[in-house]
Order: structure tokens, then C-alpha cells, then sequence
């Protein structure tokens, strides 16, 4: 393959010595760093799988950089990806700041041609994943990431907006259909048969792998909802609402990196969030040591994951009962109140039994896929590692092909905590 044809001319990638020249004509940066661009510092902190990311610091503060490069970065330029995506990710983080205000990175400045953002540099938080791997408890999180997807879902979903302004944004986002290309793919069909990137810890798991491959009933479910990813297009998503995406503090939760939003079904950010709990409890078993045992923890991820689905369910009907202005279910067909509060319960349980079945899909991918978690990456020794995976594989399973067996997400914790006593 080679290089997108999409590239805008003038763009080139910066560097440590070209972007203070660039950031120097940009007054509102300027504001923010003080100084001349002489005496910024410029550090390339980027370890993620697709951009350049760079942290600018003058006299009187910093921003973060972001750039997106024509290739995805973990695989090379034999990979291209669209610049385009920093345009997604910057209108998605207008929307989101919009919606849920203090809950995302400030927009300084947009530069479509160099495909670049300037953004509020965090600090002192850190990314979330990292956190949870050292046993971090961040007790103002699920307060906040329930905030944040019941309402970035809710505003941009046909509960809150009008059939017409729903297909104006919809416009907007589709072009990112190549990122989209990329979750299909890497999510819903590569896991399940031997797709040139796949890796997953061996030969610990290769009999796991073999049966998910073999797995029909789980083909299907895994089919059916890649259907779902493709065609339904419920709210606004973030794309990727992963731990690596979050960072943190004791007291602040903000949502960074949407370069994959687009309109789709909500579960799959609720679900993909829940996963990554998942994740991580089944993990820990692979971190513990006897200087630090990690049970507590893993009760204290267990407890988030219940916390932050209770609270986001309240928070989304809560939404849906002040602020209902779109054109799904509308008043005038709905004056009775038993009869609206049957519709919200019915909406509900169809949104949990989406979580559940995205988390299912998103665990198989990061242990069989191409991308994993550090979660369980940083495991070093491979018969520990592969021991929480099977855990996780287990788990996830059944919440793809067993869904509506799980009626609460006290019953999912619980299942959790089963295979985590059953499965060796």
C-alpha cells in the first residue's frame, strides 16, 4: 500500500526544532506559553499508536501538541490512515467540551493542514491505565465518567436533538469511515480467524485462540453486532473510551484522544469503558506480589465498574426526563407516565445488553488482536499472563453469546469474581 493520496499540500510533520517557529505565529498560543519561542521547551512524548504528541512549555505555562501522521504509527507507512482524523477529533472535542464542560482537554487552535491540535496540557494528571496497573483508586472517577457519557451520548442522540440536526452531524463525522474501517476489522472479524496480525501470549493460549476460531455461536454474536457498529447511528461516540484514553488525579477525570468518534451505538463506549475494568481486575492477579497483594483492589475496580454504570443510568434517564427535545418517542405520543417509564426501561435494558456485548467483543480483541493492554502485557512472565487472559476470554464470551442471562451489572462483577475462583 501506499501513502493516502489525501495529503493537503504544505503539510510535513514537526519536530522539537520546527514547531516553536509554527506555534510562535499563533497569538492564543502565544497568550497561553508566554515568552518568545526561543525559550520554549519541546519534548515528543507520544506512545501511542497513531500520532506525534508534544508537550510545549514557556515562562507562563504549556499546551500539548498533537499531530496526525498519514501512517498508523505502531505498524509504519505501510499502514496509511487519513489526516483527516485530527479534524475528528477536534470537532469531537468541541462537542464533548460542550456537553460535559471541565471533562475534556481546552481546544487553543486547530490547523487542518498541518492536521494538528493544540490542546490543554494536563498535569499533573496521568493516564489511567497507568495508574491501575500501579493500584491507584481514583475515587472522583466514576462520579465523572458516568457525567460524561450520559451526557456526550445523550445531546447528541435523537432524544435530545431533531431528526434534521442529528443527519447535519452525522455528515460531518462519516468521513472517518477509514478509522471506522480499522475497529471492524481489528474488533470483529480479525480475532476470529488467523488474520496476519493477530498475536496473542504462546503457546499458553494457542488452544484458547484455536476455540474462538472454531467458535460459531460466537461468530454470529460477534457478526450480528459488527452489523450494529456499521449501521446504527444512536449518539456522537468517542470510538476508543478506553483507560489509556482517561487521564486522571485524585479529584479530575478528563477524556482525551476521540480521533474515532463518530455516530454509532452507545454501547460501545459504555461497553468498551466496562471492559477495560474488566481487564484490568482479571490482571491484577498478574501484578501481586506479597508486598502488595491486590485483592482489595481488584474489590475496588469491581465496585467502580457497578458505580459507574448505576450512576450513568440514573444520570441518562435523569437527562431524558428534563431536557427530552428531539424527535424519538415524542411527547405528543407519549403523555401517559407509565407508558413513558416503560419506554425508558426498555431503552435502558437494550443499552445494557449493547455494553455488555461491545465489552465482550473488546476484551477478545486486546488479548487475540493486534493491539493489547498494557494491563496485561507489562504480566512478564507469559504462564501468569496467560493465566488472566483466559480469565478475561472466558468472561467475555459469555457476555457475548450468553447476554441476557446477565440482568444487572451486579451480575456481571459476580461473574467476574466466578471465573476469577474457576478458571486456571
Amino acid at each position: 500500500m501506499s501513502l493516502p493520496s489525501q495529503i493537503p499540500e504544505g503539510y510535513r510533520p514537526l519536530d522539537s526544532k520546527t514547531l516553536p517557529r509554527y506555534l510562535g505565529d499563533i497569538a492564543s498560543v502565544r497568550e497561553v506559553l508566554g515568552g518568545q519561542p526561543d525559550n520554549w521547551s519541546v519534548a515528543e512524548v507520544g506512545d501511542g499508536n497513531l500520532n506525534l504528541v508534544f508537550v510545549v512549555e514557556g515562562p507562563s505555562g504549556a499546551v500539548c501538541v498533537k499531530q496526525a501522521l498519514p501512517y498508523l504509527r505502531l505498524v509504519g507507512d505501510s499502514w496509511p490512515l487519513p489526516l483527516s482524523r485530527n479534524f475528528i477529533e477536534s470537532e469531537a472535542l468541541i462537542v464533548q467540551g460542550r456537553h460535559a464542560p471541565g471533562l475534556v482537554p481546552k481546544v487553543h487552535h486547530v490547523e487542518p493542514t498541518l492536521a494538528l491540535l493544540v490542546m490543554e496540557l494536563l498535569r499533573p494528571h496521568i493516564i489511567m491505565r497507568k495508574g491501575m496497573i500501579a493500584a491507584t483508586t481514583y475515587p472522583r472517577f466514576a462520579e465523572h465518567i458516568s457525567t460524561f457519557m450520559a451526557r456526550t451520548l445523550f445531546f447528541t442522540s435523537d432524544l435530545a436533538m431533531t431528526a434534521g440536526a442529528k443527519k447535519e452531524r452525522i455528515a460531518t463525522f462519516c468521513i472517518n469511515h477509514e478509522l471506522c474501517k480499522i475497529t471492524e476489522d481489528l474488533i470483529f472479524t480479525n480475532p476470529y480467524y488467523l488474520a496476519e496480525n493477530n498475536r496473542w501470549t504462546s503457546p499458553q493460549l494457542d488452544d484458547a485462540a484455536a476455540a474462538i476460531r472454531a467458535d460459531g455461536d460466537l461468530k454470529i454474536a460477534v457478526s450480528d453486532l459488527k452489523v450494529r457498529f456499521m449501521s446504527d447511528t444512536q449518539a456522537l461516540i468517542h470510538g476508543d473510551l478506553h483507560t489509556g484514553s482517561i487521564m486522571v488525579t485524585d479529584s479530575d477525570t478528563r477524556v482525551i484522544d476521540p480521533e474515532f468518534a463518530f455516530f454509532g451505538p452507545m454501547g460501545f463506549d459504555t461497553g468498551a469503558l466496562l471492559a477495560n475494568l474488566l481487564i484490568n481486575y482479571f490482571s491484577q492477579d498478574g501484578h501481586a506480589t506479597t508486598v502488595s497483594p491486590r485483592e482489595s483492589y481488584q474489590a475496588w475496580v469491581l465496585e467502580t465498574a457497578d458505580t459507574v454504570w448505576n450512576r450513568f443510568h440514573d444520570k441518562f434517564v435523569g437527562l431524558w426526563s428534563e431536557h427530552h427535545s428531539g424527535d424519538a418517542y415524542p411527547d405528543v405520543l407519549f403523555t401517559d407516565a407509565d407508558l413513558v417509564a416503560r419506554v425508558r426501561r426498555r431503552y435502558m435494558r437494550k443499552l445494557f445488553g449493547d455494553t455488555l456485548s461491545f465489552a465482550g467483543a473488546k476484551m477478545i480483541r486486546r488479548i487475540l488482536g493486534l493491539a493489547h493492554n498494557i494491563d496485561l502485557e507489562h504480566i512478564e512472565d507469559p504462564d501468569r499472563r496467560a493465566v488472566c487472559e483466559r480469565r478475561c476470554l472466558h468472561l467475555a464470551r459469555d457476555l457475548l453469546v450468553n447476554t441476557a442471562t446477565f440482568r444487572s451489572i451486579e451480575d456481571v462483577t459476580a461473574a467476574a469474581r466466578a471465573v476469577r475462583e474457576s478458571v486456571g
